[in-house]
């Protein structure tokens, strides 16, 4: 059940605005990676010449953050403000299918959308690299992937929140709001406490594992999503 309301989510996005903001946030990010290079292709060779591929990934990391947390806000207030600037919300919601089926798949959408927006970046980076003239047999894969992957899923509870607030609230401009303020305060996420979700993204605790970031992201992430659902199935949605 939940693919096939999944699909009619992916039917529902064909010809708006959702596919390419997917693409323009890595190419972004790329593209002002491309010309920070480009302006100072000496001194980062220099700066970087014990490791150009480390270095590159760091400069993308800095910008996947604020990216991350502008574009999961974004697509989540376009995903559901389908339904609010058409009013059909009651159609949706009257077709014989669980409503936390339907809010499980806006929120899946918005995962899948973001998981290939990461996906592009990591291709896009390797062929910037390879643009500048960097070895690809020296490309460090797991360094790269952990970059962009493990962010991605520590984020999973602030993609969640966007979903919930943009399905429940008609009005797009205050999940925006959230969002925006969200992604001012994560990028100062790394000076928290280890127990503040938003320096979670960061990859940073007082362990040093990255990987235990991640659990507690996708753990509050699923949490989230389980509340959301509840509260969606208790609310007229009109």
């Amino acid at each position: 059940m939940l693919a096939r309301i999944l699909s009619a989510e992916f039917l529902k996005i064909r010809g708006k605005m959702l596919w390419f903001l997917a693409v323009l946030g890595p190419l972004g990010v790329a593209g002002l990676q491309g010309l920070n290079y480009g302006l100072r292709y000496d001194y980062l060779m220099n700066l970087y010449q014990d490791d150009p591929w480390g270095g590159l990934i760091r400069d993308v990391s800095a910008l996947t953050l604020p990216t991350l947390f502008i574009g999961l806000a974004i697509l989540a207030s376009m995903a559901a403000g389908i339904e609010h600037q058409t009013n059909a919300w009651k159609q949706t919601l009257a077709l014989p299918v669980p409503k936390t089926a339907v809010f499980a798949a806006k929120a899946l959408l918005n995962v899948l959308l973001l998981f290939v927006s990461s996906t592009l970046l990591a291709v896009m980076t390797i062929a910037l690299g390879a643009t500048l003239g960097f070895d690809l047999g020296d490309i460090p894969y797991g360094d790269l992937l952990q970059t962009l992957y493990y962010p991605f899923f520590a984020a999973l509870p602030f993609m969640v929140l966007q979903v919930w607030l943009s399905v429940t609230l008609a009005n797009q401009a205050v999940p925006l709001t959230v969002g925006i303020i969200g992604m001012i305060v994560a990028m100062f996420g790394s000076r928290f406490d280890d127990w503040v979700p938003y320096k979670w993204p960061h990859l940073l605790n007082g362990a040093g594992e990255p990987l235990y970031s991640v659990l507690a992201g996708a753990a509050l992430g699923v949490v989230l999503l389980l509340a959301g659902m509840a509260q969606f199935a208790r609310k007229d949605v009109s």
